[in-house]
């Protein structure tokens, strides 16, 4: 019995340090995952304190924060489009081009044509519908690779532009202008229209069967075709969002500006791709997801503004653009074989 004591008591107490020993691997594996998911936001805040005491009362004021926010509105929605393709496996260099045609559209057919804003804005997005049906022509029936044909593409509209008008257009409908540039608790109002497409777009990648056929096709087109999933179908919807959401981009950005010119469009490509890519590194890791773009976003333009405020010259945006998104690729893809 002395015997049977012994032998019990011997069997319980390795149990007892296993399990306290098991216990701090759990919380480690926790903490990474909750690192890896959210060190973004962790930079993010990082990044606002070092620029609130470098630039002290000049970074982290109402003005500048409303600054921040509705500014990258018009970014926002162009990533959000943007992610639709590139999760499909396709890639929309036209997305700049796209928006610059659809801003030019709206200066020309209103303030120089003197159509009604809705005219305007339709033709717009009407241009911006049958460019993203061109793509999906050349890429799915052609069978151009879509870095060739969009960037092709993106050189035909950024002509096509400038034969619209080489200048600057002003003097837009001002009901319009006044609904882009209206600002609620301080924040221009087409931060929340980016906002709201982000929730459309998260609930459509989400929830819906469709979104979740852009993840498979964009995996592996061979096995989506086998499960029975109709993958050109997915690429063509794919590119013609892009096309349409590029174009409503271009429009969001005509009503904040009051104004057009043929410049402004393109400047947004590398910047769009930059938020997408560095967006898959938080939140879903490895994963194009909504809303780890809307806060690369935003961390993209607080660091931008926060070096602008402390005097740094005009060519560091560029660099730092380029450097997160090299960095953002490489990331995203360490993440994904990770997974």
């Amino acid at each position: 019995m002395d015997d049977g004591g012994a032998a019990h008591a011997t069997t319980e107490r390795p149990a007892a340090d296993t399990g306290g020993a098991g216990a701090a691997p759990v919380a480690l594996r926790g903490a990474r995952e909750i690192g890896t998911r959210y060190g973004l936001v962790l930079v993010w805040v990082a990044l606002i304190i070092a620029f609130t005491l470098l630039a002290p009362g000049r970074f982290l004021v109402a003005q500048n924060i409303g600054n921040i926010f509705g500014s990258q509105a018009v970014l926002l929605i162009l990533a959000l489009g943007l992610m639709f393709p590139v999760i499909a496996g396709e890639w929309d260099l036209s997305v700049g081009s796209m928006l610059g045609l659809s801003l030019t559209i709206v200066g020309y057919f209103n303030a120089v044509l003197g159509l009604p804003i809705w005219v305007a804005v339709l033709v717009a997005l009407v241009v911006g519908l049958v460019v993203g049906l061109l793509n999906a022509f050349f890429i799915v029936a052609a069978g151009v690779p879509s870095l060739i044909a969009t960037l092709g593409m993106a050189t035909l509209l950024g002509g096509v532009t400038y034969a619209i008008s080489n200048s600057t257009i002003s003097g837009l409908d001002p009901g319009f202008v006044a609904a882009g540039q209206r600002s609620v608790f301080a924040i221009p109002t087409p931060f929340y229209v980016a906002i709201g497409m982000a929730l459309v777009a998260w609930y459509v990648l989400r929830w819906t069967p469709g979104g979740r056929y852009l993840f498979f096709v964009g995996s592996n087109r061979d096995v989506a075709r086998l499960s029975g999933i109709r993958v050109s179908r997915v690429r063509v919807t794919a590119l013609v969002v892009s096309g349409v959401v590029s174009a409503f981009a271009g429009v969001v950005l005509a009503a904040s500006l009051g104004a057009s010119g043929p410049t402004i469009g393109a400047p947004y490509l590398l910047p769009a791709f930059a938020a997408i890519f560095l967006g898959a590194t938080a939140v879903t890791p490895g994963r194009l997801n909504v809303w780890g773009t809307v806060i690369a976003v935003y961390f993209l333009i607080t660091g931008v503004t926060g070096m602008q405020l402390l005097g740094a010259p005009s060519w560091v945006q560029d660099v730092f653009y380029g450097a997160i998104l090299l960095a953002a690729v490489a990331l995203s893809l360490l993440a994904r074989r990770r997974t």
